[in-house]
């Protein structure tokens, strides 16, 4: 079996056409193959999807935080997506033929060699976390760039690869979370209002850590594996639901659609349609597609039941053939 991973870095750069494609230029010349560039004017923030043979992978990576450290100066940056660096997330996925334990040391290491060649601070998160703490990503990330002085000369809240105090690298670059999970997928519920605390309602009412009762206990959400934030989006005028689901087995799309569907509702207002982010493994729409048809169909049939039910074109369209990832590979 081929051994294939894949690397899904997030950007601190979603409006200049001209460093989103430096980067990704960076990324190719390494030998991975760039299979998608996602940018997001809002959140100015660039997920671009890539992937190959472990150490073509590793080496695009380094290079594109390289030229992504380059030319983004966080000092600079604003954006509605929280974030701590010019590159922010750089985490390993596999694809075929290596193990998760397999990504999650390749991590580690890339982790080091970044802070050692180009003195960028570097957390490592999920499944390469070396603290049990960091495995949540939003622990790593917590207060964002701008809280990057505290944190270095914290002990408890300083990168795994990382300086006591600031320096010009890292006032520049910031921090990156580097990690290695499983498939997760990037979206956003598309809702017909501008309400941000709506959309942050909808998002506490289903995903798993839920939200804090007035009397200090939490209370769950409904959806298991899923993490979600309300946010306005003003390029398109409305507020989103905008969910990362982690673990796409406990919580197929088509369940989370349902779900963020039904809690919109109990709220006075609807999901229009579904932005997926980044690229969605074929079974995902497959699995979709089955349940909004209740039954079996060719391939073709079902991803277009599941375009149509979840109103994946609602804001572009949506091209199996440059969102699937089987169809990319």
């Amino acid at each position: 079996m081929e051994r294939i991973i894949e690397c899904v870095p997030n950007f601190s750069e979603g409006r200049d056409k001209k460093i989103i494609a430096s980067i990704a230029e960076a990324i190719a010349s390494a030998g991975p193959k760039v299979l998608n560039i996602d940018p997001g004017e809002a959140a100015n923030r660039t997920v671009i999807t890539f992937a190959g043979t472990p150490e073509d992978v590793c080496e695009g990576a380094f290079r594109g935080v390289m030229k992504a450290a380059e030319l983004i100066d966080m000092r600079k940056h604003h954006g509605t997506h929280p974030r701590s660096g010019a590159t922010d997330v750089l985490p390993l996925v596999p694809v075929s033929g290596v193990t998760l334990e397999e990504c999650a040391e390749m991590a580690r290491t890339l982790a080091k060699r970044i802070y050692d060649e180009l003195g960028i601070a570097c957390y490592c998160y999920e499944a390469a976390a070396f603290r049990p703490e960091f495995r949540n990503l939003a622990v790593c990330r917590a207060g964002e760039y701008e809280a990057l002085p505290e944190k270095l000369a914290d002990p408890q809240r300083r990168p795994d690869f990382g300086p006591e105090t600031m320096t010009p690298a890292i006032e520049k670059s910031g921090a990156i979370n580097v990690g290695a999970r499983n498939y997760l997928i990037a979206v956003n519920f598309n809702l017909d209002t501008e309400s941000t605390k709506l959309a942050n309602a909808i998002a506490f009412d289903v995903r798993e850590k839920g939200r804090i009762a007035p009397d200090g206990t939490r209370v769950p959400g409904t959806l298991k594996g899923c993490k979600a934030l309300g946010w306005f989006i003003e390029e398109y005028g409305i507020a989103q639901v905008s969910m990362n689901i982690t673990d796409i087995d406990a919580t197929p799309l088509h369940r989370a659609f349902e779900e963020v569907s039904r809690a919109a509702e109990a709220r006075g207002v609807h999901v229009t349609g579904t932005e997926i982010i980044g690229l969605v493994p074929e079974r995902v729409l497959l699995e979709a597609g089955r349940y909004f048809l209740g039954g079996d169909a060719s391939d073709e049939d079902l991803i277009d039941a599941a375009v149509e039910a979840m109103g994946l074109s609602d804001l572009r369209p949506f091209v199996p053939s440059e969102k699937v990832l089987e169809q990319l590979l």
